[in-house]
């Protein structure tokens, strides 16, 4: 386990468990981004990953970035490094998961949707209430729309409202609400099925949604059977897939 003043790193078995650590309730500031974006950048260029999962110590998963830091003579730098996370985060190659629970707000809410998978405890609240101090949320601002549509997206960065899990995932930004005594347990069995496939496997599927975005129907097929036949088919662990079902045993992966 790697250890720092506000965030956790472990990594076993191709999972990388990350885990804010700044209590009560993990509101950023400029130094713990920074730290995040170091554990970041180094998960970016690991091969053998399978997946990325963040967690919450303490009573929230993330209540937001510092208003200190919102000030105008330190936003600039805060406003660079809060992007810096972004990037990283999407430059991640294997799936992201957020294990959501307790307050998920502002800045918080904003690390949570640049995942790919929002787990939510039953007891988790997201919203992005910044606009009552008088800020809005940029992240959010771009990726909102993308995820639940521009109305609601509105609805969400004008209104400050708080959701609950429940409603989150009716939204759409959240995957999947769990009650609180399972949370651990459902997080697992995700972490557990991610981890039962090979590397290489997971980028190539994760390539292949997020790479056709927006992307008219008939180059996004064009482009993803290419994907398909030209990469996906030329790898040893596809072809080891194959093997192993006509031999009715469990594959061994080579990522590569």
């Amino acid at each position: 386990m790697t250890e720092s003043r506000y965030i956790k790193l472990e990594k076993a078995d191709g999972v990388a468990r990350i885990t804010f650590n700044r209590p009560k309730h993990n509101v950023f500031n400029i130094e713990m981004m920074k730290t995040f974006n170091g554990v970041l950048k180094n998960l970016v260029s690991e091969g053998d990953l399978k997946c990325v999962v963040i967690f919450g110590e303490g009573k929230s998963w993330c209540a937001g970035v510092d208003v200190g830091d919102h000030k105008p003579e330190m936003v600039d730098e805060m406003i660079a490094t809060f992007a810096e996370s972004f990037g990283y985060l999407h430059a991640i190659k294997v799936p992201t998961i957020a294990a959501v629970h307790g307050s998920c707000l502002g800045g918080g809410m904003e690390y949570a949707i640049a995942c790919d998978i929002v787990i939510a405890s039953e007891n988790a609240a997201f919203g992005q209430p910044e606009v009552r101090l008088g800020f809005f949320p940029p992240y959010a601002a771009v990726r909102l729309p993308q995820l639940i549509g521009p109305a609601r997206a509105m609805e969400v960065c004008t209104t400050g409202n708080i959701y609950s899990a429940t409603q989150s995932r009716q939204m759409g930004f959240v995957s999947r609400v769990v009650p609180p005594d399972s949370f651990s347990d459902e997080v697992e069995k995700c972490i557990k099925s991610l981890a039962t496939s090979s590397p290489l496997i997971l980028r190539l599927n994760k390539q292949a949604v997020n790479s056709h975005l927006g992307m008219p129907l008939d180059t996004a097929l064009s482009s993803v059977n290419k994907l398909f036949i030209n990469t996906l088919m030329k790898t040893e662990d596809t072809l080891e897939g194959i093997a192993s079902f006509d031999e009715k045993r469990k594959p061994v992966w080579k990522n590569r």
